[in-house]
């Protein structure tokens, strides 16, 4: 059976730092829903909007305190409801954020818990005694600094919580949270979302044992969490082969609104990726290795194709999302970078599945510039070396006025020197090389060439560890990330480009051996 999300392409929106409509230097609903008309030109099918629900903020939205209410600085539920609206009538579907791993601890669930062993909400979370020496009950650590445990005084046992202390994980083996969160879902299907991205999908369901992690690498500096987090192998507070039976009941309860769950889902192993979109559990999850990595086009190429074939349909990809810097920065800067990050979301476009677009990927952004006493995320202001990610989250760059365009004349929430003329929204729609108009090609050509994601995929063999082809059907996706250029033998047939990351040129039938400039990718049909 055919779905909704076979073939789109969404774009994800941080609410914080797209568009300011009320000038109080913080974005919200409103903002969005006006600038639709751009996202429809764009041609994105759907649109990703990060946590906007009822929260203290300290993960600036990822802390929820309500999960059915909107934070009254991104608007109201009316707000939400005419976004919906307008986005509906113009085809754009709404998937939003769901952060079931853990709520804030000023949740209604978290306070009575807090308040003895015996209150009904106290199994909600997950709670231990101390080791025999007093300390945390294992050794797992948070992702954004010290121990994943934090002792109660009045109860004298210990919280669980991956993130901050004040993100405390919810039990997912107590059946009262699994209804807690059905509803959850149907209060907002009823309110007519699309899907749901699934924040920290691997990480719901914990070792019932609470076993230690296996450490693997020494840590030369205990100031950087995500040094101390990745010296430790997760194999029981991470990716438990449980967790994928409670997609497979969210996926009952979304099946009749045909919404869409796409996993945030970092397993611990390509071969383990699969397991989250198999037998009617999530529909996709997000490959976020990609969006992780340096300039290293073998290696990319390498996860690519190993991720692709394990599962062709299942994966949302991406290079950019708004946890990492972004992949211009990454991939080297410059016009050096925007090249390579086209290339490699050019291919990815006739991977299948379901990709998207990162506010701000589609006009070639490097990292914003944030002063050291600007940072808001925890994972720098908690830490001395902690590497945050407010750099990518800088407010999207509209035109040349004030705040580039973000609000009407307040400072933005993240303070960060505006953008250059050319990295503006404005600036590159009359461009019809730049960047932005790139990507709306790119976009369009999907669309147009359905083969791209529907044929069955047929990877070829390549001349080098850098270069890949994949036939599907009618289409061929070509991509040399070396720095030099490569000959390629094509298959039989008529080929004629009508895509490449480079300079656009005209569609133009191409002859065998095929000479691919370095660093691009090209999209080619063909009458079979």
């Amino acid at each position: 059976m055919s779905r909704w999300w076979q073939g789109a392409v969404g774009y994800e929106i941080y609410p914080r730092s797209f568009a300011d409509s009320n000038d109080d230097g913080v974005g919200d609903l409103e903002g969005i829903r006006q600038r639709l008309p751009y996202l429809d030109w764009l041609g994105v099918d759907a649109v990703w909007i990060g946590p906007f629900y009822d929260s203290p903020g300290l993960d600036h939205g990822y802390d929820v305190a309500d999960y059915r209410a909107v934070n009254p600085i991104h608007g109201d539920l009316v707000d939400f409801e005419n976004l919906i609206a307008d986005a509906h009538g113009r085809g754009i579907r709404v998937i939003v954020d769901i952060v079931p791993n853990h709520s804030s601890s000023q949740h209604f669930w978290f306070r009575e818990a807090q308040q003895g062993r015996s209150n009904p909400y106290r199994d909600y979370y997950i709670w231990r005694d101390p080791a025999a020496d007093g300390g945390p009950p294992n050794n797992w650590v948070s992702h954004f600094g010290g121990p994943a445990w934090t002792l109660d005084e009045a109860s004298g046992q210990y919280w669980c919580h991956l993130f901050l202390p004040e993100q405390p994980d919810l039990n997912w083996a107590n059946p009262a949270v699994l209804d807690e969160f059905d509803a959850i879902l149907r209060f907002w299907c009823d309110r007519g979302v699309d899907g749901f991205r699934v924040d920290v999908a691997h990480a719901l369901m914990k070792d019932p044992q609470l076993r230690d992690n296996p450490q693997q690498l020494p840590v030369a500096d205990p100031t950087n969490p995500k040094e101390v987090f990745d010296s430790f192998e997760h194999l029981y507070d991470l990716d438990q082969d449980s967790t994928v039976e409670i997609f497979k009941r969210w996926n009952k309860v979304v099946a009749p609104y045909d919404a869409v769950l796409i996993g945030e889902s970092h397993p611990r192993s390509i071969d383990r990726v699969a397991r989250y979109v198999r037998d009617e559990a999530l529909h996709t999850v997000f490959y976020l290795d990609p969006g992780r990595m340096g300039w290293a086009p073998g290696e990319i190429l390498d996860k690519l194709e190993a991720v692709h074939r394990s599962t062709d349909k299942g994966i949302s990809w991406i290079i950019d999302n708004h946890d990492e810097s972004r992949s211009v920065t990454r991939f080297g800067g410059g016009e050096a970078g925007r090249r390579r990050s086209l290339a490699v979301m050019t291919f990815m476009m006739a991977l299948g599945g379901f990709p998207f677009l990162w506010e701000g990927q589609e006009l070639g952004l490097v990292d914003g510039l944030i002063a050291d006493a600007h940072l808001e995320d925890p994972i720098a202001t908690r830490n001395e070396h902690g590497i945050g990610r407010d750099r990518t989250r800088t407010v999207m760059p509209w035109d040349t006025s004030h705040a580039n365009g973000f609000a009407p004349s307040a400072e933005p929430w993240l303070p960060a020197p505006p953008r250059h003329p050319e990295e503006t929204v404005e600036v590159q729609r009359q461009d019809e090389e730049s960047w932005l108009n790139r990507h709306r090609r790119l976009l369009a050509v999907r669309k147009a060439h359905p083969d791209l994601w529907s044929a069955p995929p047929e990877w070829l063999p390549s001349p080098a560890a850098a270069v890949r082809m994949l036939g599907r059907g009618s289409t061929l996706a070509l991509t040399n990330l070396d720095a030099v250029a490569h000959r390629v033998e094509l298959p039989a047939g008529s080929w004629h480009i009508f895509y490449q990351s480079g300079p656009a040129a005209a569609t133009r039938p191409v002859t065998s051996p095929f000479e691919m400039e370095p660093e691009t990718s090209y999209l080619l049909v063909t009458a079979i």
